[in-house]
């Protein structure tokens, strides 16, 4: 889901560097499964605008909030402003690769 979407990769990297909160004032608790308790986390939490700023998308607010859904729903991203460590380890092993096949400058190539 993420290896082949840059919008994607940037919300997840933006996510961990934007205020997230609690809602001042919380929905009641319904359902006490698993996935109805995921729920309302998510419709409890508050997160600024600035997300949209620092993923640099050009996608609307709903368009934003739709590349969103499925790192919810995959739980890549949590309500508290956190993100999967398997994730997380991925994102940074995809980064060490990158530095990794830059080619070191070299007395031919200055």
């Amino acid at each position: 889901m993420l290896a082949d979407d840059p919008e994607r990769i940037g919300i997840v990297i933006a996510w961990t560097n934007i205020n997230v909160k609690p809602a001042k004032t919380m929905t009641e608790l319904v359902y006490t499964c698993e996935t109805g308790t995921w729920d309302w986390l998510w419709q409890n939490t508050l997160f600024s605008c600035e997300l949209k700023e620092k993923t640099g998308t050009s996608s609307s607010e709903i368009g934003l909030e739709n590349k969103m859904r499925p790192l919810i729903g995959n739980r890549i991203i949590y309500p508290d402003g956190t993100v999967n460590s398997y994730v997380q380890r991925y994102l940074r092993e995809r980064v060490v690769h990158l530095f990794e096949n830059k080619k070191k400058p070299t007395s031919e190539n200055l």
